[in-house]
Order: structure tokens, then C-alpha cells, then sequence
């Protein structure tokens, strides 16, 4: 029977997390509550670099499994994300041997780069073979379906949530497992540092001192799942994926068109994709890296936007919290909106010195109720690659 002919949304069944704030979505919930994650020194010999910090999973908490992949050694990054996918399919009710026709959409940045150098540190060949992370979340969860890598830099795991929106649309999957995931690499780190883009304190987007960008290690994995499917199977929705949209600035290799036109457009592209108004946007989880042009030019792009009630708008800035999670960041974005509207508030932000030029409300004493039934996320990346979608509740009878 076609899973689509009574409802034609696309809804969010399954969540994972593994981040700085804990392994499972209560721990990543709970540590927004708390106030987030701090930084740490990495755990990386001879890193002389002015900036050698990340918000860093618990080394104790990164999976040993699996090991390999078709003869790779594999690195933090794809561990991580097989264990956020277990999480999320086991959340959304999909034993073991029920998930051949589930494919896997996987936003990545540098994947299992980190290998590289553990083989170089060890005195081994640096060079192995390439393992697309897809393939390897695919072979552990037992997927016999389309499996695909992303990896256009830090919007990887946006446009990832996007092309599963579409997949599920086009009646191709009734049910897809999406998200990112990214490790520690001596590489990420080291150009962001060469590019005088990396913060030596904190990730701290908006305030007046921030100075580029802190990684954050982790990995965020959603299934989404056509909503006719799930009603038929007896599985309840967190909230619907309702639209996405992409742009692309096509100005600079690194840095955003200071105009901003693009990045409006893929925010009103995506509220008319999902047919919400800007009225039904409750809170905003914004790029908002921290470097000094990126987060003038999306305060800006918002007002454009959204007019007079950007400054009565709640932003969240996940990134405060975790980090720039690179590959991974729209998929915690989705998973962090997704919470926030099961539970109906926006936490706390972290306390900064604000940017006058970063003309936006950033609620930071206190949680803040969320009434609307939408939340609008932002992931942009280097190329000019950027993302919106929106997550939107869904009928209290039918949540969970």
C-alpha cells in the first residue's frame, strides 16, 4: 500500500546524540539546560597552534566498534555516528533486521581524515583507502538501500536533511536515516587556524570580543519517516520536517557576501516550502559561528526577514554550547529544534558581551516559553553553501 496517499507529511520518529554533553537525547537535552559544554585541550601531540581547543566527547564515551570498514581502519567520526544512528532507529521503534529499505544520508566534513593521522603518528603509511562514512553507518545498521555522503563543509548535514526531505517526498524511501558526524582532526583544526578563524577562548557567536570559531567533536542522527508510514506502524512523531530550501552565495571561497541576499532567500524559500508565515516562527537556531563577518551578516539577513519582530524573536545559539560541530551542525540543530519543541521552550543562552551590530535577542537569563509551532534553522558553509528548514510541532494527539 502506498505509505503516502492520505498524508504527505515528513515526520521525525527516531533521535540520536553523542556530543560534549553526553551520550542519548536526555543527556543532550539536559546539558542545554545546564548551560552547555566547556572546552578542552586536544588530545593531539605537537599541535603548536594558537587555538588547540574543542568541545570534546568524552573519550571514555566514544565507541571502540567498529573498528574497521572493508579493510579501513575507522576513526572517531564514523564510531560516533553508528552509535547516534542505533540510538535514533532504536528510538523510532526499527529493530535489527527491519531496516533493509532504509537508506542513509550522512553530513560530513573530513570524515575519517583523522585516521590519517593516527597511522602517521604511529609510523605507519599515512594513506588509506577512501571509506564514504554512509557505507559504514549503512553495513552497521543493516541497510541494503541508498547510502549517501555529503560533504559540503560545515551545511553538509543541512543539505543532508534536505535531500532525505526529498527522497521521502518523491516516494523513494518511506523512511530514511539522516545526520552527521565529526571527529577530531589535526587538519580542521589547523585551517581554521591558519585562516585566523579559530577562537582561542570559547565558541561565542554575537558577542562584541568573539574572534572566529571552536569545534565541537559529536554526531547527531534523525530518522525521518513519511507520516502515513509511521501512523501505520504505531510509531508517534517528535515534529514534522516541513520544509528546507538551498542557496549558494558563489562570492568567496571562505568568507559570506556581505549583502546577505542569499541567505534570505534560502530562509524565505524554506518558511514558504513549509507554508508557515514568519508569525509562526517561535524561536531561530542560527548559524551563528562566531566569526566576526558571518554573524553581522545573518543578524542583518534576519531583519530582512523578519522584519520589526526580529528583536522580539528568541535565537538559540547552539554553537555556544557544543561548538561548531562542522559536518554535524544541522543535524544537532534539527535534533536540538526538535526538542525544544517537544518540550516547549527555548533554553537559556550562554551569557556574552553582545555585538551592538548583532541586532538580535538572545535570551540568556532564563528559558523562554515557546508558543509557535515552528522553529527555523540556519546551517551556511564556505563555498557560499547555504541551508534553511523548518521543524514544526505536530497535533498533540498524534506526538509523543
Amino acid at each position: 500500500m502506498d505509505p503516502f496517499t492520505v498524508d504527505r507529511r515528513v515526520v521525525i520518529t527516531g533521535l540520536g546524540a553523542v556530543s560534549c554533553l553526553g551520550t542519548g537525547v536526555a543527556a543532550h537535552w539536559a546539558g542545554l539546560l545546564a548551560g552547555g559544554g566547556e572546552p578542552a585541550e586536544v588530545p593531539l601531540p605537537h599541535l603548536n597552534m594558537r587555538t588547540t581547543k574543542m568541545y570534546l566527547v568524552d573519550r571514555a564515551e566514544v565507541p571502540a566498534k567498529p573498528a574497521s570498514h572493508a579493510g579501513t581502519e575507522l576513526g572517531t567520526s564514523p564510531r560516533l555516528a553508528v552509535a547516534a544512528a542505533e540510538q535514533a532507529l532504536t528510538d523510532a521503534g526499527l529493530a535489527y533486521g527491519t531496516r533493509d529499505a532504509v537508506p542513509v544520508v550522512l553530513g560530513v566534513e573530513l570524515g575519517n581524515a583523522d585516521m590519517q593521522e593516527v597511522r602517521r603518528s604511529a609510523g605507519r603509511t599515512a594513506w588509506t583507502t577512501l571509506t564514504p562514512a554512509a557505507a559504514v553507518v549503512g553495513a552497521a545498521i543493516g541497510s541494503r538501500a541508498a547510502l549517501t555522503s555529503v560533504g559540503n563543509a560545515c551545511s553538509a548535514s543541512g543539505y543532508a536533511l534536505t535531500i532525505a526531505l526529498d527522497m521521502i517526498r518523491a516516494r523513494e524511501a518511506a523512511t530514511v536515516l539522516v545526520g552527521g558526524a565529526e571527529g577530531i582532526t589535526r587538519a580542521g583544526i589547523g585551517a581554521f587556524n591558519r585562516l585566523g578563524a579559530a577562537d582561542p577562548v570559547r565558541c561565542r557567536p554575537f558577542d562584541r570580543n568573539r574572534a572566529g570559531t571552536m569545534f565541537g567533536d559529536g554526531s547527531a542522527m534523525i530518522v525521518l519517516e513519511a507520516a502515513e508510514h509511521a501512523r501505520r506502524r504505531g510509531a508517534r512523531p517528535y515534529a514534522e520536517l516541513a520544509g528546507a530550501a538551498w542557496s549558494c552565495d558563489a562570492y568567496h571561497p571562505t568568507a559570506p557576501d556581505p549583502s546577505g541576499d542569499q541567505v534570505v532567500r534560502a530562509m524565505t524559500e524554506a518558511l514558504a516550502d513549509a507554508r508557515v508565515s514568519g508569525a509562526d516562527v517561535g524561536c531561530v537556531i542560527p548559524h551563528g559561528t562566531g566569526t566576526p563577518l558571518n554573524d553581522v551578516v545573518e543578524s542583518r539577513a534576519l531583519h530582512r526577514v523578519f522584519g520589526e519582530r526580529t528583536r522580539e524573536l528568541p535565537l538559540f545559539s547552539l554553537k555556544a554550547m557544543i561548538g561548531h560541530t562542522t559536518g554535524a551542525a544541522g543535524a544537532f540543530a534539527c535534533l536540538t529544534a526538535t526538542l525544544m519543541l517537544r518540550h516547549r521552550q527555548s533554553p537559556a543562552n550562554v551569557v556574552i558581551d553582545q555585538d551592538p551590530e548583532c541586532d538580535v535577542w538572545l535570551p540568556q537569563e532564563r528559558s523562554v516559553p515557546l508558543d509557535a509551532p515552528a522553529v527555523l534553522v540556519n546551517t551556511y558553509a564556505f563555498g557560499g553553501n547555504n541551508t534553511s528548514f523548518v521543524v514544526r510541532d505536530v497535533a498533540p494527539q498524534e506526538a509523543r
